[in-house]
């Protein structure tokens, strides 16, 4: 199996959603050797990722991201990538041996009526039914965001920048999470707010090692 070498250029375009959650209900999804970050009191910011990345990117794929937490290592503060899902095994190799994460296939399914399921043998994962809200940036101007986050290989800690160009825009979502899917005790309910990401340009880069601790198989 082939995958390039890091860092990935991908092209596409991105959903994300972005809940408030407790700190208890979010430990755990997240090894003890990481501090949760409380943005507000007892609540850490959590969220779901789904994008499709097609012709101009290193590789064409679809993918869901869970972010359950904010999280700091040292002086390190970013993401902790607890599940993650793609329809290539190139990536799913690529994600696994270079970043240290815990990529999976699933089969992923977009309506152009504004919904997407994700489903991994013939269990649902989640689904989102979004639309445009009443403001949007998208034809304001396109903004730039680096972003930090964290993987696992075998005993080494690894993190890594993830750098976004896109328009931006708002939509307003109803998520669905079944109650067999292995994140739904995450208890994320519904977004406070759904970004949507155009024309969106991401780079992920080069990992960076922060010593070999003991990540806790979750």
């Amino acid at each position: 199996m082939t995958y390039p070498p890091a860092p990935w250029r991908l092209e596409g375009y991105a959903i994300q959603t972005l809940h408030w959650v407790d700190v208890d209900q979010t430990a755990p999804f997240v090894p003890p050797e990481l501090e949760i970050v409380s943005l507000l009191p007892g609540k850490t910011l959590a969220g779901i990722y789904l994008s499709t990345y097609e012709a101009g990117s290193v590789l064409k794929y679809n993918e869901l991201i869970v972010v359950p937490a904010f999280v700091r290592y040292q002086k390190h503060t970013g993401a902790w990538i607890s599940h993650i899902y793609v329809d290539n095994e190139d990536s799913v190799a690529g994600g696994r041996e270079i970043w240290g994460l815990p990529k999976e296939i699933a089969e992923f399914s977009w309506n152009h009526l504004g919904k997407v399921s994700v489903r991994q043998n013939q269990c649902e994962l989640c689904q989102l039914d979004y639309k445009k809200g009443m403001l949007s940036l998208s034809t304001w101007w396109q903004q730039e965001l680096t972003g930090t986050a964290f993987g696992s290989l075998g005993s080494e800690l690894l993190c890594f920048q993830a750098q976004f160009r896109s328009q931006i825009g708002l939509l307003t979502a109803n998520l669905e999470i079944p109650q067999q899917s292995p994140f739904a005790a995450l208890n994320l309910g519904q977004p406070w707010l759904t970004v949507n990401l155009p024309n969106l340009e991401l780079v992920a880069g080069v990992p960076q090692s922060l010593g070999n601790q003991v990540i806790n198989e979750l």
